[in-house]
C-alpha cells in the first residue's frame, strides 16, 4: 500500500507518479522542441517528425495546469492578469516568427481559458446561460485567431469540470480520485487532443495520467514567473537564430 497510489482497480507505483512541478518541465521542453523544429528545421525529415510529435505533448499538458491552477491559486484576477500580461510581452517575438499573420501567441489562449472558468464558476448553477458563456468565449478564441482557438478554451473547460471536488451542481465527485479522475479527464478531452496529432495525444495523456495531485519542489515567486518569461525569452532567442 506504502508503494502505490490506489484508486479502486487502477494503482500507480511511486517511481512512475509525476508532480506538478515535472508536468510544468515536461510541457516547456516539448513546447521548445516543438517549436525549434517547426522554425528551425527542415520539415519531413526524421529528427523534425520526432520533435513535432513530442511537441504536441506541451498544449493539453498546459491546458491541464491552468485547470488545477485556478482551482488552487488564491488570486483568480491575479492568475489572469499575469498570464495575460506575459502574452502582450510574448506578441513581440511571435510576431516576428509569424510575420504578423494575424494569429496570436498560447499566452493569450491559457488567459483567455482562466477567464472562462470565471464565468463557468459564477454560472454554473444556471446550466443554458452558463454553456451559451462559455461558447461565446470559444467564438472569441477562434475569432481572434489564438492558438489553439476553440478547442484550447474547450479542453481547459472539460479539465476543469472533470477534476477531483470542482463545481457540486454538475456531478458527484466523492468518489472520484486519482488517478481514476485523470483517465475520466483524458476520455472526454482526448478528441480535442487528437486532432492535432495521434501520438502527441497519447504521449500528453500518459504524462497527465501519471499526475499525482501534487505540487511539487518549484515553488516560489521566482520560479513561478522564470516559466511564465520562457515562453518569450526561448521565442526571442529562436528568432535570433533564424
Amino acid at each position: 500500500m506504502e508503494n502505490t497510489l490506489i484508486s479502486k482497480s487502477f494503482s500507480v507505483p511511486l517511481s512512475l507518479r509525476m508532480s506538478g512541478s515535472a508536468l510544468k518541465i515536461i510541457a516547456v521542453l516539448s513546447m521548445a522542441a516543438d517549436h525549434c523544429a517547426y522554425f528551425l528545421m527542415e520539415p519531413d525529415t526524421p529528427l523534425y517528425n520526432v520533435l513535432r510529435c513530442f511537441g504536441r505533448i506541451a498544449f493539453p499538458v498546459f491546458a491541464f495546469l491552468i485547470a488545477e491552477g485556478f482551482a488552487h491559486t488564491r488570486s483568480r484576477t491575479r492568475y489572469f492578469l499575469t498570464l495575460l500580461g506575459f502574452a502582450l510581452l510574448s506578441e513581440i517575438p511571435w510576431n516576428l516568427l509569424n510575420g504578423y499573420d494575424g494569429t496570436h501567441n498560447v499566452m493569450f489562449s491559457l488567459s483567455l481559458g482562466v477567464a472562462t472558468l470565471a464565468v463557468f464558476d459564477r454560472l454554473c448553477e444556471h446550466g443554458p446561460l452558463c454553456c451559451f458563456s462559455i461558447l461565446i468565449l470559444c467564438c472569441l478564441a477562434w475569432w481572434s485567431g489564438v492558438d489553439y482557438e476553440w478547442r484550447g478554451i474547450l479542453m481547459i473547460v472539460i479539465f476543469y469540470m472533470l477534476r477531483r471536488q470542482t463545481i457540486n451542481p454538475w456531478i458527484c465527485r466523492s468518489s472520484v480520485s486519482f488517478p481514476s479522475q485523470a483517465i475520466i479527464q483524458i476520455l472526454f478531452t482526448f478528441p480535442l487532443m487528437m486532432h492535432y496529432g495521434f501520438t502527441g495525444a497519447i504521449l500528453a495523456s500518459i504524462v497527465i495520467f501519471l499526475y499525482d495531485g501534487t505540487r511539487g519542489n518549484i515553488k516560489g515567486e521566482v520560479a513561478k514567473y522564470s516559466f511564465y518569461a520562457f515562453y518569450p525569452l526561448h521565442l526571442i532567442t529562436i528568432y535570433c537564430l533564424l
